[in-house]
């Protein structure tokens, strides 16, 4: 070994050795381990904490999607099932790992907020047998990605990560205030923005922050859940709700792959596959996160594999979800809190939490019943939460040094994302293949960031 190596080696040491110490600190803070087996009693609990994290979050793609869309009540909740059922088998693939699918970890999969915009946008073309297409598609983009992991890290870095993730947040937010006016059917009648409908958003949204800063750690958890709950009732009293739409739904949803049938548009196609690029991304930094907590290596050949397993479980199960009529599926970073919160990080409870997400799913009173929810209250939610994924992006960007570079690359990327979502019509002149691509300020966005730190070059740095 060369003296210059040598150097190297003893100069990593010191950081290997605390990477090593801090997730030896987060096994030794555990309940339960990644391989114990909890009693029943106990993992059934820690899954129903979990399923409080996520459940709405599952949910809340389809009926947004759905809602943008027009389309009516059958097809609504039949999506909302088939996403919770679609989540239920993406996470029991994720932890149990079959093959080289899955990381092995207890890590939840659910429907993703990333592709709300694109899929939209491809709905509004070509309708559900587009979307369902371009979900199937796209998804092996990410699935490609997961055998070739160290080199796409170098294109697509923590800053690109960043970018992306906050133009997701800000461009989601407008579809959250619109949901909060009252949504297209208040457009059609009149009563968009009407005080009611702004009044029960807003107590939605009062709702959960009430909650959410609670000492109880069981209402902080649960504070979007009780929020909705609070925000649906008083709206059922005010004649916003009727149940009777409800009636002539069979008691049992079977999943029928390509119900709605099936078609490819290589622009849908090519604006959900580089949402997927970026999607590699985040679920790498999920499993990162997740490995640390639950006490597992962050680095070497046995972490690499189950990052390459976990990425490709990701597209695997996009791909699936679609078949079942679903949209794509991603690993969700709340559960890594849930993890730290209980303490228990066996993957296991991950199959306790895939059982009751199928169960929700095969009823089609579950579905129904979010899928009459008036758009306020949906709305009063997701603007909390669209905003806190802008949040969470901006924290990644705040990490990085922000040198002459990022400002360019940062200026250039919101600049033509958010352009694109404010002014929709810039696109009108160009071919189809084109405005089929860039009509959503996420992928416009994205690969400007994704262009502009590759290409940018300042020497003085």
């Amino acid at each position: 070994m060369t003296e210059q190596n040598k150097e190297k080696v003893q100069a990593a040491a010191p950081a290997q050795a605390a990477e090593t110490s801090r997730y030896e600190d987060y096994k030794a803070d555990l309940i339960y381990g990644l391989d114990d087996k909890p009693p029943f009693k106990d993992a059934l609990f820690a899954a129903v904490q979990h399923l409080l994290a996520i459940f709405v979050a599952i949910i809340t793609p389809p009926l947004i999607i759905a809602g943008a869309i027009g389309w009516d009540l059958e097809i609504t909740s039949y999506l909302v099932s088939m996403s919770l059922f679609a989540s239920g088998i993406s996470t029991f693939i994720q932890c149990r790992k079959l093959g080289p699918i899955g990381c092995g970890l207890l890590c939840i999969q659910g429907t993703s907020f990333s592709f709300i915009s694109p899929i939209i946008a491809a709905g509004l073309t070509g309708g559900l047998s587009m979307i369902i297409g371009a979900v199937i598609a796209g998804s092996v983009v990410e699935m490609a990605i997961s055998r070739c992991l160290k080199y796409t890290r170098r294109i697509i870095t923590p800053l690109v990560s960043g970018i992306v993730v906050t133009l997701i947040g800000m461009s989601l937010i407008k579809v959250g205030i619109n949901a909060c006016g009252g949504g297209a059917k208040a457009m059609a009648d009149g009563t968009f923005g009407s005080l009611q409908n702004l009044g029960i958003a807003a107590l939605v949204l009062v709702s959960i922050l009430i909650f959410n800063r609670s000492a109880n750690r069981y209402l902080r958890m649960s504070s979007i859940v009780l929020g909705i709950i609070i925000g649906y009732i008083v709206a059922y009293f005010l004649g916003m709700v009727d149940f009777s739409q409800a009636k002539g739904f069979a008691s049992l949803n079977i999943p029928l792959p390509f119900k709605y049938g099936v078609d490819f548009d290589l622009s849908s196609i090519i604006a959900l596959g580089i949402v997927y690029l970026i999607t590699a991304i985040e679920a790498y930094g999920d499993i990162t996160a997740n490995s640390m907590i639950s006490g597992q290596p962050v680095e070497g050949e046995k972490f690499m594999r189950r990052a390459a397993g976990g990425i490709l479980a990701d597209g695997f199960n996009s791909c699936l979800a679609g078949i079942l009529n679903s949209f794509p599926n991603s690993i969700f970073a709340q559960n890594n809190g849930m993890i730290q919160l209980t303490g228990v990080a066996s993957r296991y409870v991950g199959y306790f939490i895939a059982g009751l997400l199928i169960i929700l799913g095969l009823f089609p009173a579950v579905g129904v019943i979010f899928s009459l929810m008036p758009d306020p209250v949906l709305g009063g939610a997701t603007l909390l939460m669209f905003g806190t994924v802008a949040a969470s992006g901006m924290r990644i960007i705040a990490s990085q040094r922000i040198n002459r570079k990022a400002i360019l690359v940062m200026a250039l990327s919101f600049s033509i994302g958010l352009s694109v979502e404010m002014v929709p019509d810039i696109l009108k002149q160009m071919p189809d293949v084109i405005r089929g691509i860039f009509s959503s300020g996420i992928t416009a966005g994205g690969v400007t960031a994704m262009l502009a730190n590759y290409f940018i070059r300042i020497k003085d740095e």
